[in-house]
C-alpha cells in the first residue's frame, strides 16, 4: 500500500494547462475515484502518478518520498487501461507475466504469481489462450491480472470498465471493488461515469477544467454538492436547478415566490433533486407535460410557475397523463441554494414553497 501525495501539481503543455495547482492526499487502501467530464485532466494525473508524464510544477509523493525522477518501471505501480493493452501475439499466462521482466524473480516463482494472479480474478482457466480467443470482461480480467501480479504498491484503472456491457459493468464494478478491499492496495480509479465513481469509491474528487470541485464521499458530492458544476454533474436523472433572485427574504422563480431567509440579495440558482419532489394535494399547481418509463420509476415532466421541473416517482407504469393536472411540493431540506455569480453553495439557505 502507499500514501499517496500530489502537492501544487501543474502539467501544461505550453499554453495548455491540463492541470493547475491541484492538491490531493490519498491514504493507504483508499479506492479513491477521479471524476469528470473529458478534458478535465483526471487521465493526465493518473499517467503522471504512472511516470508516463512528468508534472511541470509540484511534487508527486508516495509514503512520503518524491517521485518526479522515479522511471515508471521502478515506481511499483499496477495500471490497467480503457483499451486492457493486451499483446494479441502472446498467450493469457504471457500477457500476465510480461511485467515480471522488470523483477529478478526466478522463472518457478515467476510462473507461480501468475497462476495466482489468474486465480484471483478468475481466469486460471484460460492462461493458454489468445487475447482474440476471450470475451471483453476475460480481457478486462486479464488486464487486471497482469496489474496485480507485480504486487504494486498503487493500482490506477483507467475507465476500466468503459468497453463492457452494461450488465457486466455492473458485475465487475462489485468484483473490483471487493478485490481491493480484499488484498488493500491503495487505488484510484478515474471515470465519466458517476455511477461507477459513487458505487466503487471511498472518497471522490470530482474535478473541472484542471482544478477540483469537490473533494468527498459519493454522498457529499450526492447531498451537499458544493458548487453548480457538482450539482448538475452528479446525480441520475439530474437535479432540477432554478434561477432566481433573492430580495428581502423573497426568491422570485420565473412567475413564482419562494421564501428564502438568509440569501443576500442577488441573483442565486435553486437545486432540488427530482427524486425530492412529490405529488401533493395543496402543493404548486402544474400539468404533465412528458412521461418517461426508468424501470422501477417513472420521470415525470411537470410545467409549473417554477418552470419545467423533472420529479421522480417509485413504480414501473406511469400513474399520470400527459395533459393531467397536478401538484407538487418538497421539503425546504432537500433544497439547495447557490450563488449564481460565484457557483458557490450558500452554506444553509433553504428556499421555501408557501404554504
Amino acid at each position: 500500500m502507499a500514501r499517496v501525495e500530489l502537492n501544487n501539481v501543474r502539467k501544461a503543455w505550453g499554453e495548455t494547462v491540463a492541470v493547475d495547482d491541484l492538491t490531493l492526499t490519498i491514504e493507504h487502501g483508499e479506492l479513491v475515484s477521479i471524476l469528470g467530464p473529458s478534458g478535465c485532466g483526471k487521465s493526465t494525473i493518473l499517467l503522471m502518478l504512472a511516470g508516463i508524464y512528468a508534472p511541470t510544477e509540484g511534487e508527486l509523493r508516495f509514503d512520503g518520498q518524491v517521485v518526479n525522477e522515479v522511471e515508471a518501471k521502478d515506481r511499483n505501480v499496477g495500471i490497467v487501461f480503457q483499451s486492457y493493452a493486451l499483446y494479441p501475439h502472446m498467450s493469457v499466462r504471457q500477457n500476465i507475466m510480461f511485467p515480471m521482466r522488470f523483477k529478478q524473480v526466478p522463472a518457478n516463482e515467476a510462473s507461480r504469481l501468475v497462476e495466482e494472479a489468474a486465480d484471483l480474478v478468475r481466469v486460471g482457466d484460460l492462461l493458454e489462450r489468445r487475447p482474440s480467443q476471450l470475451s471483453g470482461g476475460q480481457q478486462q480480467r486479464v488486464a487486471l491480472a497482469r496489474a496485480l501480479v507485480k504486487e504494486p504498491q498503487l493500482l490506477l484503472l483507467d475507465e476500466p470498465l468503459s468497453n463492457l456491457d452494461a450488465t457486466l459493468r455492473m458485475t465487475m464494478r462489485s468484483e473490483i471493488k471487493s478485490l481491493q478491499a480484499k488484498l488493500g492496495i491503495t487505488t484510484i480509479l478515474v471515470t465519466h461515469d458517476q455511477l461507477e465513481a459513487t458505487t466503487m469509491a471511498d472518497r471522490i474528487v470530482c474535478m473541472k477544467a484542471g482544478r477540483i470541485e469537490q473533494v468527498g464521499t459519493p454522498d457529499d458530492l450526492y447531498s451537499r454538492p458544493s458548487s453548480l458544476f457538482v450539482a448538475g454533474f452528479i446525480g441520475a436523472p439530474p437535479i432540477n436547478l432554478l434561477p432566481g433572485k433573492a430580495v428581502d427574504g423573497k426568491l422570485n422563480v420565473n412567475d413564482f415566490s419562494l421564501t428564502c431567509e438568509g440569501a443576500a440579495a442577488g441573483d442565486v440558482t435553486v437545486g432540488i433533486r427530482p427524486e425530492r419532489i412529490s405529488f401533493a394535494e395543496g402543493g404548486i399547481p402544474g400539468t404533465i407535460d412528458q412521461t418517461e418509463p426508468m424501470g422501477r420509476e417513472t420521470l415525470y415532466v411537470v410545467s409549473c410557475p417554477l418552470g419545467s421541473i423533472r420529479v421522480l416517482e417509485a413504480g414501473s407504469k406511469a400513474h399520470r397523463r400527459i395533459g393531467e393536472a397536478v401538484a407538487i411540493s418538497f421539503d425546504p431540506s432537500d433544497t439547495l441554494v447557490y450563488d449564481s455569480r460565484t457557483e458557490a453553495l450558500l452554506g444553509d439557505v433553504r428556499a421555501r414553497a408557501p404554504s
